[in-house]
């Protein structure tokens, strides 16, 4: 027996970083399906495999469901969901990381290689720093979100009710994990001027990154930003933009979503909402299955673009699309280098973009694939599903509960990818060598 737990202790600390990150989240990921499967967390009789699809949702912070939140689980069983939430969010290793420092535990090197890895960091210099940013940020941002919301769902729920349901949502929607205690999401308070300001502006800050945030705080003049927050700022603030102006035209007389509205304010809001929720929200104030071809295509787009690099949400991510862009126009004008804001990258940074965006595309559509074989829906919806599981958006058309247990598995499976990384998958698949032979140059034709 001492054998045995020898050789998987020697195991264990061998994995690569990446792999370690995999399994601290598969971890969670089964221990909250456990718990939420146990009698005091549901009001109704729930199978194991909803459970885990519910718990895969919450660590991943996607917001797909397969049952009603708010009346399938008890308030334990919501109080497990917004702990799972926090730490997927967040990040298992952050809150492992501040917790260690918190009480004197010295943070090895081990530690912040496998921290560097869920931040998505280059290096290991001032990771506990970003920690602390990190963990503050997320508190004081979710408590003000949770008092302004209190406005809206304690006069209507009453005190005990109502604030419950505002840490709820806040801590939900700072995550970027769109779980919601009504079945109808938020859809009920279209009009209402409060969550409509609130909810959008926690899951843009929870969005933008921590790295952003703090240097927001620090430098505080757009010269002294870095060049990463410019990229960030500058890209949310155009795709905010662009959606919002593109949702708007398209959806405005539709009479099942804009154009059914009373007034051209509730119009405005429900676009705004809208427009910055399929950045990995998971939140609407609109019924997706009401809404034009169109219009679902420009939401998958945002969808698969997410947010920012540390931050709450999902997707490629906006820098990468950013730079995906830049390095197009660099080809195409015949540039040897690539420029934003004065400053160059370098061609390290164009061959990440390439990995993340091949593994990104195979990990959807291998997951469409095998959603498609096991369930014979329509394929726009199917779609919407795998793109918002892989963004870990949790955005629906309806057709995530009426999956089969295959279909299930694969949307757990891309939710879990989408959530851990393409590029921790891929650096997991790869073998790390060295080059030592270099070989002559050739020619392919491509184009």
């Amino acid at each position: 027996m001492i054998g045995i737990r020898a050789r998987l202790r020697y195991r264990a600390l061998h994995l690569s970083p990446p792999m370690l990150l995999a399994t601290f989240y598969l971890f969670f990921v089964v221990l909250g399906g456990f718990v939420l499967w146990l009698p005091w967390s549901n009001n109704v009789p729930l199978s194991f495999m909803e459970a885990l699809f519910t718990s895969t949702s919450a660590v991943t912070v996607t917001g797909l469901v397969v049952v009603d939140t708010g009346a399938t689980f008890t308030m334990f069983g919501q109080g497990v969901l917004m702990v799972l939430m926090q730490l997927g969010g967040l990040g298992l290793m952050t809150f492992a990381v501040f917790v260690l420092s918190a009480i004197g535990v010295s943070v090895g090197l081990n530690q912040r290689l496998i921290l560097r890895e869920d931040l998505n960091q280059s290096s290991i210099g001032d990771l506990l720093t970003l920690v602390r940013i990190i963990f503050f940020v997320a508190v004081g941002c979710e408590i003000a979100g949770a008092v302004l919301l209190a406005f809206v769902f304690v006069p209507e729920l009453g005190w005990g009710r109502g604030l419950w349901f505002s840490a709820f949502h806040a801590v939900s929607a700072f995550n970027n994990a769109g779980f919601g205690l009504k079945s109808s999401s938020l859809m009920d308070y279209v009009g209402d001027p409060i969550v409509n300001l609130v909810i959008p502006t926690l899951f843009i800050l929870g969005g933008l990154g921590f790295m952003v945030l703090g240097d927001l705080y620090t430098r505080r003049k757009w010269r002294s930003l870095t060049l990463h927050s410019k990229l960030m700022l500058a890209g949310t603030a155009g795709l905010i933009v662009w959606a919002f102006v593109t949702f708007a035209a398209l959806e405005w007389t539709n009479p099942g979503t804009l154009g059914g509205l009373e007034t051209t304010g509730e119009r405005l809001m429900a676009a705004w909402f809208q427009s910055v929720t399929p950045r990995t929200a998971g939140f609407n104030t609109l019924d997706y299955s009401s809404m034009h071809d169109t219009t679902i295509l420009m939401t998958i787009a945002l969808m698969i673009i997410g947010g920012g690099s540390t931050s709450t949400a999902g997707g490629i991510k906006v820098t990468t699309f950013i730079v995906l862009i830049l390095a197009t126009i660099a080809f195409f004008r015949r540039r040897p280098s690539l420029n934003a804001f004065g400053r160059s990258l370098g061609v390290n940074e164009v061959m990440k973009v390439m990995a993340l965006m091949t593994v990104s595309t195979l990990i959807i559509f291998v997951g469409l694939f095998v959603v498609s074989v096991s369930h014979d829906g329509d394929f726009k919806r199917l779609l919407f599903e795998v793109v918002s599981a892989f963004g870990t958006v949790g955005l629906s058309m309806g057709e995530t509960a009426n999956l089969d247990f295959g279909g299930r598995i694969a949307i757990m499976a891309v939710m879990f990818l989408g959530r851990v990384g393409p590029l921790t998958l891929g650096f997991f698949l790869a073998r790390h060598s060295v080059a030592k032979v270099r070989y002559p140059a050739g020619q392919v034709f491509l184009g």
